[in-house]
């Protein structure tokens, strides 16, 4: 089997690492959002240390700062999370990881580690292991690090909500959303699901508004797939 190049592995650590400290810096709004929903450093930073999914922790904590239950805020964030099983299965092939290295590798299996990882199939599996574990762990340790940065500075401040930073959750939504509306379907979505949210809001409980969004998404992956 032909070693990847040394330049090759340079550039997927030059990529991996850029795209970490982009992505963990990041950390600081959910810091801040945590600690403007009621939970304190050490919660905050719980989260991000054994939850490690950006989308679901800022659905936690904005379904807790609302007046939603545990459970509500819980199975939002599991929700969102569950693409990461979907992510796993496509990288299983190329990790092959067993063992230890199997158990810490799933806490890795991220959007970020995951995009890096199959824009390497040209440089083949241990091209792909490589953008994986570069770029998994980079974000990894900044995410974290970022979080205990927003999390004592809101702490420092006093109350976050005079400063705003209770809008920090459905800001950071929409930032992660953007992106992603690349076509007219994804338009679709997100205009369908805005709207059953916003009929939701004034008459069901926290969280369940966001929970039933899910639906909107799977009655248009179904519908796609009958296309």
């Amino acid at each position: 089997m032909t070693r990847l190049p040394h330049h090759e592995r340079k550039r997927i650590r030059r990529d991996g690492l850029s795209l970490a400290i982009t992505v963990g810096s990041y950390g600081t709004a959910f810091g801040a959002a945590s600690i403007a929903s009621g939970l304190n450093v050490w919660q905050t930073s719980a989260l991000s240390l054994l939850t490690f999914t950006g989308a679901s922790q800022f659905a936690f904590v904005g379904v807790l700062g609302s007046g939603g239950t545990a459970i509500s805020a819980i199975t939002t964030s599991l929700l969102l999370g569950s693409r990461n099983a979907l992510y796993g299965l496509r990288l299983a092939p190329a990790l092959q990881l067993k063992g230890k290295r199997k158990f810490f590798g799933s806490h890795l299996v991220i959007d970020e580690s995951t995009a890096v990882s199959i824009a390497q199939e040209a440089h083949g599996e241990e091209g792909m292991r490589h953008g994986f574990w570069v770029t998994g762990l980079g974000v990894y340790l900044f995410w974290n690090l970022f979080t205990l940065v927003g999390a004592l500075g809101a702490r420092a401040i006093g109350d976050p909500a005079t400063l705003g930073l209770d809008a920090a959750v459905p800001a950071a939504f929409i930032a992660l959303l953007w992106p992603r509306l690349t076509n007219r379907a994804s338009w679709s979505v997100a205009i369908a699901t805005v709207a059953l949210v916003l009929a939701l809001v004034p008459i069901a409980p926290p969280g369940v508004p966001v929970i039933a969004s899910s639906l909107i998404a799977l009655i248009f992956g179904w519908k796609a797939r009958r296309q």
